[in-house]
């Protein structure tokens, strides 16, 4: 029998709807090396690799009469080309359509029945450059048991080093049946009554949200019949449409590292100053009113070392914090300050993570980071914050799929009910990309939002070096560029 699914795990496929698939992505670009790179290479790169995350081969099993919580059991009727897929935009292929496809791929949920991930090969990019993006599900990657199979793709130089192909002599185990299922949970709670415990407490918990999501819903009716918008509603909440939309933008690390040498903090600080700032205009855009609106709450998901256990995987080493973004504050640095100081209570702990310490946790990779940083932001009350922002430190040294180099990556993450917005950074080899999900009907207007945050970093770099020439507002935009699907 396989492993048991936790509570937590469980709760993400519970809470799961047709307009919240609970799914992390990713984008990467890659330039092909001389050999070129095809479907195939990825197929047998991933057939290499796939041995190392053998739930990526395992399908999620439901007990009869939930005795138990379900188990992860292997797929018999596993398929490599079923998970990875290809694709293609019409030559030559703009990142506008690519950024089009990213998100009506991301607003489908994934099959249940199969293990749950997927990949696609996209072909057909400008300059004969090609795209994977890789989804799977939060309940999947967990930064313990499993990492994001897209780190394992990855390798430091060109030169692929394949395994002996005779290694991987995976075979699906015994097919489960409703009665073994059942001998098992009996057999295992008897042995681990802490097992009839989660079950319970996954029913309970189940039930309990579904009672707090009938009361915020009476709530938010009284509210609005009383005295208008509840306090906790923004442009930034409401009810998700099934269709997303994906904006990217691109800096330069070396701009961030200015700005911090001028104004302190931490590159984090900077980005969620970037963020701020980018909001403030947005909203200034908005036709709603925002008389009294301050602050913008984010919950960021941040590394921390537990003090009882040894710093080994990215699963037990993830906390959040809610940062106030200070929207009404219209001086850049003043926001910045504002941001550097509401982490000074985390900093005080000691518990705090640097950037460089990161790459030496086991299992350490922006992909799995971003997923195990989005299940910590959404097993937050959805009323305790706005959006999420998760900025996550990459290599400074390019990365190679069977012999392409990969240019950019990019985060999707993921919305929670009542969120229509979540921000995902990452930096690798001197670029830091920004990849920004929004509810299409929430947020129509998400290039403008994505426009307004590379106007706020270039606002941010205007205070560093004073004595610098001014580059011609157009040449400046150049330095922080904003791009987002038609």
């Amino acid at each position: 029998m396989g492993d048991r699914l936790t509570p937590r795990d469980l709760s993400f496929l519970t809470e799961e709807s047709a307009t919240a698939p609970r799914q992390n992505a990713t984008v990467e670009i890659f330039e092909p090396g001389p050999e070129g790179f095809d479907y195939d290479a990825l197929l047998a790169l991933i057939a290499d690799r796939i041995s190392f995350v053998p739930r990526y081969r395992q399908r999620v099993q439901f007990l009869p009469g939930r005795l138990a919580n379900p188990v992860w059991v292997d797929d018999p009727t596993f398929e490599l080309e079923y998970h990875v897929r290809r694709s293609a935009l019409p030559r030559p292929g703009n990142a506008d359509q690519l950024r089009d496809l990213v998100a009506r791929i991301v607003s489908r949920p994934l099959d249940r029945h199969r293990p749950l991930w997927e990949m696609y090969l996209v072909e057909g990019l400008e300059g004969g450059r090609v795209a994977i993006l890789t989804k799977a599900h939060q309940a999947l990657v967990d930064g313990v048991h499993t990492v994001d199979l897209g780190q394992l793709l990855l390798d430091v130089s060109p030169d692929t080093k394949l395994l002996d192909p005779e290694y991987d002599d995976w075979r699906p185990g015994r097919a489960a049946t409703p009665v073994g299922l059942l001998v098992d949970a009996v057999r295992d709670v008897l042995a681990e009554p802490e097992i009839a415990l989660d079950a319970a407490r996954s029913t309970t918990a189940r039930l309990a949200r579904r009672g707090r999501r009938l009361v915020r819903r009476g709530v938010g009716t009284a509210e609005l019949v009383v005295r208008g918008r509840p306090d906790w509603m923004t442009p930034l909440n409401g009810r998700l449409s099934q269709q997303r939309r994906f904006v990217t933008l691109e800096a330069r690390l070396d701009d961030l590292r200015a700005i911090r040498a001028v104004h302190g903090g931490t590159i984090n600080d900077v980005v969620l100053a970037i963020v701020a700032g980018g909001l403030r205009a947005w909203l200034m855009t908005r036709p709603e009113s925002l008389a009294g609106m301050r602050q913008v709450r984010a919950v960021v998901p941040i590394s921390v070392i537990d003090e009882n256990e040894e710093a080994t995987s990215l699963g037990s080493q993830i906390a959040v914090h809610f940062v106030d973004l200070p929207v009404s504050e219209p001086s850049p640095v003043v926001r910045l300050h504002q941001v550097s100081y509401s982490f000074e209570s985390h900093k005080a702990t000691g518990r705090g993570v640097a950037a460089s310490r990161l790459a030496g946790i086991a299992g350490f990779a922006p992909t799995t980071f971003h997923a195990v940083g989005s299940r910590a932001a959404a097993a937050q009350p959805g009323r305790s914050y706005h959006l999420t922002v998760t900025n996550v430190p990459g290599p400074q040294s390019a990365r190679y799929a069977a012999g392409a180099e990969m240019v950019a990556s990019y985060p999707v993450p993921p919305l929670v009910p009542g969120h229509a917005l979540a921000i995902g950074v990452t930096s690798y080899h001197g670029g830091v990309s920004f990849g920004i999900t929004t509810d299409r009907d929430l947020i129509p207007d998400a290039d403008i939002l994505g426009q307004c945050f590379a106007d706020a970093l270039v606002e941010l770099l205007d205070t560093v070096n004073g004595d610098r020439p001014r580059a011609p507002r157009g040449r400046r935009r150049a330095t922080a560029k904003a791009k987002g699907n038609a």
